[in-house]
């Protein structure tokens, strides 16, 4: 492979089996490709265990999974391991690959490779200011101002980074996707109703699509069910309603769409591992002024 052209790539070669075990940072870089020796066949590189990340800034590459070849423009990407059957390079029709890249290694490393390629495949679309574009962005200007250390600062900018890309794929990019109106109609009803005692039925009326189809599109969507995400809302409101204590936990109970004390305290439970009462009492729960759940 040709390695005359632009490019800033950095390696390391730290002790600590840690790195093993949880994850780690093989090599980093920044280049601009223009000729067509750039090719790397991931049955012919020495390289084990290891997982590439690689980032398309400008220009077009172009990467071939088993039987099937991508074609990678700004901001596609690709994540593979190594060793395994691809072969990424500069293709005949284009003139320049700029890219960005990461390869890890260590247990975690491979294990989320796993997870993401399973559910989502190799190939992947992010904006420039995405968490995980941005993580390797500030690990180029880390590395080329005061260097990484030693083997644990590597292994927790390692980790960070497979969390940010697993915060992106998985919470983020859902975010950035515009909801089905039929949803969006559903999820602003829920949010503005949460107090009244709705059914299903009463949110799906609101879509105006039959429940069949209602109740799967919300569940790919929102990746709830709409009574989950209903529960999902009228905890959060219960948590702050807690810190009041001149209302009691029937009133509670009422304003969040319960028609009782007994039943609202069975459902909080169920989410929180703690009646309302013991949330309010015990001083070994931190309380907080907005609740966040999974």
């Amino acid at each position: 492979m040709n390695r005359n052209n632009s490019h800033k790539a950095y390696g390391f070669h730290f002790k600590g089996e840690h790195q093993e075990r949880v994850a780690g940072i093989y090599t980093i870089g920044k280049e601009i490709r223009t000729e067509h020796t750039y090719i790397w066949d991931g049955l012919k590189r020495s390289e084990e265990g290891k997982v590439v990340f690689q980032y398309t800034l400008n220009g077009n590459g172009a990467i071939r999974i088993e039987d099937t070849t991508y074609s990678l423009m700004k901001g596609q990407a690709f994540l593979v391991k190594l060793p395994s059957d691809h072969c990424y390079y500069l293709p005949a029709e284009s003139n320049q690959w700029e890219f960005i890249y990461i390869t890890l290694f260590g247990t975690e490393a491979l294990h989320y490779y796993t997870l993401i390629t399973e559910k989502y495949g190799h190939i992947f679309q992010f904006p420039t200011n995405s968490r995980p574009i941005k993580q390797i962005f500030r690990l180029l200007e880390k590395i080329e101002t005061t260097g990484i250390l030693h083997g644990y600062e590597a292994s927790g900018y390692a980790y960070s980074f497979l969390m940010e890309f697993m915060q992106y794929i998985e919470h983020d990019q859902s975010k950035e996707v515009e909801l089905p109106l039929a949803i969006a109609k559903a999820v602003s009803f829920l949010e503005k109703k949460y107090a009244d005692d709705l059914t299903l039925d009463d949110i799906v009326k609101v879509s105006g699509l039959s429940k069949y189809h209602f109740t799967r599109l919300f569940a790919r969507t929102m990746q709830v069910t709409p009574i989950q995400f209903l529960t999902k809302i009228r905890m959060k409101q219960a948590v702050e309603l807690l810190q009041d204590n001149s209302l009691s936990i029937e009133d509670i109970a009422k304003q969040v769409g319960y028609r009782n004390g007994n039943y609202f305290s069975k459902v909080f439970k169920s989410i929180l591992n703690i009646t309302p009462s013991e949330y309010r009492n015990n001083q070994s729960y931190m309380p907080v002024d907005q609740l966040f759940i999974d």
